[in-house]
Formats: C-alpha cells, structure tokens, sequence
C-alpha cells in the first residue's frame, strides 16, 4: 500500500491506466509507480519541477467515486482533476475541442447518501476552472466551458437522452465527473474535469486514432501547466 507522501496534492485522473502510464512517462520525470493494485497505475513525478501525480480512476462514477474518496481522504489530495474524452452533445463543439465541465449533471443517486433536502448541483472548484482558463488562453487553447452530463449508462436504450439534454445547453457527455465534484465538495477540496471531444452524440462522428492521439497531448498538455499555477 502506498505511503501517504507518496501521492501528490496535485493529481491527474485519467479513466484508462495506460493513459496514467502513458503520461508519466512522456511527461514527468524522476517517476515512481506508487500503485499497482486492480492495475489501476498510479505514479508521481515532476513536471517542470513541480510534484505531480496521475493515476486511473476506471470507468463511471461508483469507481470514480472510490477513487476520489480516497485520494482525498488517505492520501490528503487536494487538487483532483478528471481528464479523459467525451462526446458532444451541443451541435457548436466539434472533434478535438477542449470541454471543462463547469457543472455535471448526471443520473446517479450517489448524492442520497447526503441526505439533502433538495436536488444537488455538482460543480466544479472556481480556483480551478479560473486557473485552467487563463491557462488555455495563454497557451491560445480553445476551451467550451459550460454543463456537461455523467451518465451512468455507456450503452444508454434511452435514445432521447441527446436531445434532452441538448435543449438545456449541455455541452458534452460522460461518465465520472458529477462523483468527483461531489466527493470534491463534500470534503472541501478541489476538482474539475477536462475533456476531449472524441465523437459526436448527434451525429455519429468519430475521431480517428491520429486525431485521438493530438486532441489527447493537447489536453495533457493544459492540464500539466495550469497545474504549475497551483
């Protein structure tokens, strides 16, 4: 089991292992595998001198939220920022674009156990969201910043999603980020997700393998320097 010093403040959660993988060892230095456990790989290193850690989270949000919990909780993360791809709902997003999920709507019932009196709108950090926008327009990275949807089923029969949630301006669709903000926000850390638009919802489209492997560094790449300013 990992130490706790052994993880960083600052950690990357890509849903695929292997992105982990891949990350670390295109992008840090001086890297350490701290987690080898169900193969979720989790590493730390440095980006540039800062500590950084990146580490798989699965897929939807029960795994996410396991994750997140712990990294939060064990490991005393602070900053947790989901990357990973989406597909568009909104007809203005094409193949490649940069999504930041300001607010996840989603239809899991994981906020029941909180036992609110209302509907709870998981947010993204406003630290964040502020530190990862001037970021992308100093690196001149275009970014939609607005909704998106995690939904709980990958292969959905409600076929009306889509256009249900288009009508309300939600931008992009996927399955973990509504578990890490809430996780974020019950523990009072910070979190945001930052996707890749990888296909499209309404029409079919999708990326191809060299399209994927640019829209993805493009998205790393941002991720990794707005957390130097962290």
């Amino acid at each position: 089991m990992a130490a706790p010093d052994d993880v960083a403040e600052t950690i990357l959660l890509p849903g695929d292992p292997l992105r982990a993988k891949y990350i670390a060892e295109h992008y840090l230095e001086d890297v350490h595998c701290y987690n080898t456990v169900r193969n979720m790989l989790g590493f730390t290193g440095f980006y540039k001198g800062k500590k950084i850690s990146v580490q798989g989270s699965g897929m939807g949000m029960p795994s996410m939220a396991i994750y997140a919990y712990e990294l939060v909780h064990f490991y005393n993360c602070r900053n947790l920022i989901r990357i990973g791809t989406c597909g568009t709902i909104s007809e203005d997003l094409n193949i490649n674009d940069v999504v930041i999920g300001m607010g996840a709507c989603h239809d899991s019932n994981l906020d029941e156990q909180y036992e609110l009196p209302g509907k709870y709108a998981p947010i993204c950090s406003f630290y964040l969201l502020e530190k990862f926008v001037n970021k992308a327009r100093e690196l001149k990275i275009p970014v939609h910043v607005g909704n998106i949807a995690s939904g709980s089923a990958f292969y959905s029969e409600k076929r009306t999603n889509v256009g249900s949630w288009a009508k309300m301006n939600v931008l992009a669709g996927e399955m973990e980020a509504a578990a890490l903000y809430m996780i974020a926000a019950r523990a009072k850390v910070n979190a945001l997700c930052l996707l890749t638009v990888t296909d499209s919802r309404r029409t079919g489209e999708m990326a191809t393998s060299e399209q994927r492997e640019t829209g993805t560094n493009q998205m790393i790449k941002l991720a990794l320097e707005a957390s130097l300013t962290l």
